[in-house]
């Protein structure tokens, strides 16, 4: 019963993620399959514990800010941010757009920093929130070209070529697909994904490692997307070698983590120094 009740509570709770107006109870329940009743039962739990909270006139349900803040201590906690987001911002200087960085989870990658380069006028800037379709995404395949092929084939096939949200009118939609993707991005050291996540963009990406030594395990991804407009073949070398370079620069400093996790708080700035500093004695500084 105790596993029932999680697996209840975390699907009400994925259920409510990212919907910008509160859910009804009968709503919420016909997504993750509950009967009213236990749903009901569920959800009171959570107001109580204050991960939800109900609008007083309709009574309808809607996430509160506890998750993010919960989110953002344990990014925190892990010193990712301020190690990453001046190699970010130097990149999104460089290529004039817009530039993110996900980590691996286990089986999955995850936004955790981003940087916008474009300049007014025509601008990419999608929600951080959404989950990384990993066969459909430059960052998704560079992180899967580093993997064993059965491994990765093997992850996206458990999670089905078939998405929730809509994704681009190029998107792959098979395992002969993907693995001539995966076989390309390893040939050419960058992956790409043009209107596969969504229809009007293009993206271009690599995988960073946890340092400089070789077969260094792979710590995550940084990409650079934008308008198909912009973001064209013509440019594709160009935005490789700036994403190679950053990639060095984030394996540099990627070991400075565990000292900034031991840093006094507001120490954050000497922190970033020694992490240019290393950067400048690398080579890679800006």
């Amino acid at each position: 019963m105790t596993v029932a009740a999680v697996d209840r509570c975390l699907s009400l709770i994925e259920a409510l993620a990212g919907e910008a107006d509160p859910l009804e109870l009968s709503d919420l329940a016909a997504r993750v399959g509950l009967p009213n009743s236990a749903a009901h039962r569920t959800l009171s739990t959570l107001v109580e514990r204050g991960w939800v909270v109900q609008d007083p006139a309709s009574q309808n349900y809607a996430l509160s800010l506890r998750l993010c803040s919960l989110a953002f201590r344990n990014l925190d906690a892990r010193a990712v941010p301020d190690v990453v987001q001046n190699v970010l911002d130097r990149l999104a200087r460089r290529t004039r757009e817009y530039c993110r960085l996900a980590i691996v989870e286990r089986e999955d990658l995850v936004w955790v920093a981003r940087a916008q380069g474009a300049p007014a006028g025509l601008r990419y800037d999608p929600d951080m929130g959404q989950e990384i379709v990993l066969h459909a995404t430059a960052n998704g395949k560079a992180w899967l070209s580093c993997l064993p092929e059965n491994d990765a084939l093997r992850i996206v096939c458990a999670r089905g070529f078939e998405t929730r949200r809509p994704l681009g009118p190029r998107r792959l939609s098979s395992v002969d697909a993907l693995r001539a993707h995966l076989t390309e991005t390893r040939k050419r050291g960058y992956a790409t994904a043009v209107e596969e996540a969504e229809p009007g963009t293009a993206a271009l990406a690599v995988p960073f490692r946890t340092g400089e030594a070789p077969g260094a395990p792979v710590a995550g991804t940084i990409s650079v997307a934008g308008p198909t407009l912009r973001i064209t073949p013509d440019r594709y070398a160009e935005l490789a070698n700036a994403l190679s370079d950053a990639a060095r620069e984030a394996a540099a400093i990627w070991p400075l983590r565990s000292r900034q996790r031991g840093a006094p708080i507001g120490s954050v700035s000497g922190v970033t120094a020694d992490a240019d500093e290393a950067l400048e004695e690398n080579g890679h500084g800006a």
